[in-house]
């Protein structure tokens, strides 16, 4: 081209200009094709939306380092259910055996969909509603219904917060709260709160001082003050992190996803100095090989890879949105992926070291218990003393010598034997109980255990501490999930928007700090999100592998990259992450309708759990939650089919500035008045792409092949993509 053209003089000016396709390839004066007759879309040109749209793409935030974008993604994907749901799904599903299951399934579904969320948001630099309506229009209920379900698991996520802070400030004291029972004084006469005496000091702290719990979910019981207080707390700390975007919520990373890896090690070192944590770790890690040929336990570690990594949230995309175009995505996924197995390991390690000191305690406690029925029946003769090995001390017993005596007690008594009611007080048989997991595990089991510990406050403290910052961490990366995209979309104050946001939840969320209001807990955490996510999972994959094209999008990866992904990602974007997902969501909806929707309540005349079916109006509740967060997919689909509302298709605008090119091309039919404005005929349209970096998938013909023009119609100096509208 001369040097002197009018195109080359733009080219190397500052002067912003916008011209169309037509004006680029006659080397004519620039046309605006929107108050042309090349205007296709009959939509009014309105110059000072055009220049907001490149000046909010162009000063668009950004981390202040790749440091702080790591650690955003990592506190969001690392969170409460690495502490209390795996270690608990490790023990339950064959102790080592599970890793295996886990480990492959991270590979085949998490790594690839987390690589998928990551590069198209850092592609378009949109939240996820801005991502998807680019993608694929008629699919643009995915950011929607991203939002709604970000939206409902805050809700509750921040409830748990809430628990931990109340814990956390009831720490700083001496014994713990929850380490003895309450005693009730009437008079002169003491006596242990009944409630308490039948179950635990710590599960009684729980269910009554902490919740103060009703008996079922039909008895509201009115406001818990002290969790409403708390909740108020949990979600000032939120506002405050994330009224300025990224500029706040990056900082507060620092500390959020440190922190608990710190608290982690320190509770691991803690935890292999007490007594019988190697008993807990051995136990925990014995495999028990034939689980892994269990489809539920296959079931259950795609579900956990699912949620762990926090997919179909839309967190992962408004985070990498903030990244430059050339960032390697693929490096952060695969990062970020085994710093959460590793995590999930290092909690489970912590969880077994700290659940093996107990169960050594609890045996302990079993044996004093049936020794003194031992001395008993020897004082009322319904024992001979001959039956007693001639070495064993009952002032210091130990389980050895009480295991001996139980085997020839049971041996001589054989006929009269239960009668007895002695226990055989076996570490094994403690290890083997089914760990309680989620805020059983945290609440209950784990502050027990501390109870234990030689400075236990000091304990109790870091360890809610920890909690407060995984979940901080996690709802950080939900909530922008929600204020990303609908800033983007809707040009909103961030400021304005994020305060009401959180106010408004905060309302909404009273209604987990009533007396029941963790059966209410339960059920969001039970169904708002696991099918509704697990359908926008699998519409994200068919829209980027089968919509868009796999082969367009790797070729797109290449040019972002700057290198060339590998076919494993063609082959499971493709066809194993669509299968395997669509798998899951089968075994999802046969789990809801084999499994009768109820929960745990807490009976307090019977100081336990029951097992309770929802009554009628919260079924309703429950399938209304589904409903309407599945319900943005259909809507927008039908809206955008019959043309209800406009999609932005047959949308055509080129702009370049200093030698870069930026294009927007949206669901362009094949014989729309787009190609002759591109060519005469579709075999002379030219590439998007630099012809030397296309990847068209395995087995395809040379890219230097199928085309002639070495860099491209336009040459090199227009095929720099590097903006949010560069076609992904």
């Amino acid at each position: 081209m001369p040097k002197n053209s009018k195109v080359t003089q733009r080219e190397h000016s500052s002067e912003h200009v916008t011209e169309s396709v037509a004006d680029l390839l006659a080397h004519q004066e620039p046309v605006d094709y929107k108050r042309s007759v090349l205007n296709v879309t009959g939509e009014a040109w309105d110059k000072q939306k055009e220049g907001e749209e490149e000046l909010d793409a162009e000063n668009r935030p950004a981390w202040n380092s790749k440091l702080q974008y790591i650690l955003a993604q990592i506190g969001y994907s690392v969170g409460l259910g690495n502490v209390w749901r795996f270690p608990y799904l490790c023990q339950k599903n064959g102790g080592g055996a599970y890793l295996v299951p886990y480990l492959v399934l991270l590979v085949i579904i998490g790594l690839p969909l987390f690589f998928l969320e990551l590069a198209v948001g850092q592609r378009i630099r949109r939240g996820s509603i801005g991502v998807w309506n680019y993608i694929c229009p008629r699919l643009g209920g995915i950011g929607y219904a991203s939002c709604l379900v970000c939206f409902f698991v805050g809700l509750y996520y921040n409830v748990i917060i809430g628990w931990s802070i109340f814990y956390f400030f009831k720490s700083f004291q001496y014994p713990l709260p929850w380490s003895e029972c309450p005693v009730l004084r009437n008079g002169s006469v003491a006596v242990v709160e009944t409630e308490c005496e039948r179950s635990s000091a710590t599960t009684y702290f729980w269910y009554r001082e902490a919740l103060d719990i009703s008996n079922s979910i039909s008895e509201s019981g009115g406001l818990n003050w002290k969790m409403t207080l708390c909740l108020l707390v949990a979600w000032s700390l939120v506002g405050l992190a994330m009224i300025k975007g990224i500029q706040s919520s990056g900082k507060v990373m620092y500390f959020s996803s440190l922190f608990p890896y710190v608290v982690l090690v320190c509770f691991l070192v803690r935890g292999l100095l007490l007594r019988g944590a190697v008993d807990g770790i051995m136990h925990m890690f014995t495999p028990k090989l034939d689980k892994m040929l269990d489809p539920q336990v296959w079931r259950e570690a795609a579900t956990q890879v699912f949620f762990a990594l926090g997919l179909g949230f839309g967190g992962v995309i408004a985070f990498s949105s903030y990244n430059k175009q050339d960032n390697n995505c693929h490096f952060d996924a695969t990062l970020v992926s085994f710093i959460n197995f590793f995590t999930s390991v290092l909690a489970t390690l912590v969880v077994f070291a700290v659940l093996g000191f107990k169960a050594n305690i609890m045996n302990e406690k079993c044996v004093v218990e049936n020794a003194e029925k031992i001395l008993g029946y020897l004082n009322t003769n319904v024992l001979s003393h001959d039956l007693i090995p001639p070495h064993v001390n009952f002032s210091h017993l130990t389980a050895k010598d009480y295991n001996e005596m139980y085997r020839v007690i049971m041996t001589v008594k054989e006929g009269h034997f239960k009668e007895l009611g002695l226990d055989a007080c076996l570490l094994e048989d403690e290890l083997n109980k089914v760990p309680v997991q989620g805020t059983g595990l945290a609440f209950i089991a784990f502050t027990e255990a501390m109870t234990h510990f030689p400075a236990s406050p000091f304990w109790s403290v870091m360890f809610f501490l920890m909690l407060i910052n995984l979940g901080l961490g996690s709802m950080i990366g939900t909530m922008s999930g929600i204020t990303t995209p609908i800033i983007d979309t809707f040009k909103v104050r961030k400021e304005v928007f994020t305060v009401g946001c959180c106010i408004f939840a905060f309302v909404v969320g009273l209604i987990f700090v009533q007396r029941s209001g963790n059966y209410f807990v339960t059920m969001f955490d039970d169904y708002s999100a696991t099918l509704p996510l697990t359908v926008v999972v699998i519409l994200e994959n068919i829209a980027v592998a089968w919509i868009y094209g796999t082969k367009k999008f790797m070729q797109e990866l290449t040019e972002m990259l700057g290198f060339r992904p590998y076919q494993f990602y063609y082959y499971t974007w493709k066809y194993v992450s669509p299968i395997c997902m669509a798998v899951l969501m089968t075994a999802s909806i046969i789990q809801l309708g084999v499994s009768p929707p109820g929960y745990s309540a807490w009976i307090r005349e019977e100081a336990a759990e029951k097992f309770l079916f929802y009554p009628t109006w919260a079924m309703a509740i429950l399938i209304s939650l589904i409903i309407l967060a599945s319900l943005p997919l259909p809507l927008v689909f039908i809206l955008r089919q019959f043309h209800l509302v406009s999609d932005g298709s047959n949308a055509l605008s080129v702009t370049y500035k200093k030698g870069r090119m930026m294009k927007d091309i949206s669901n362009l039919e094949d014989n729309d008045e787009t190609r002759f404005i591109l060519s005469k005929v579709p075999s002379e349209t030219p590439s998007p792409m630099p012809t030397h970096r296309s990847y068209l998938g395995p087995g395809s013909s040379s890219p230097m092949e199928m085309s002639g023009a070495p860099n491209g119609r336009y040459g090199s100096g227009y095929l720099l993509a590097s903006t949010p509208e560069s076609e992904l």
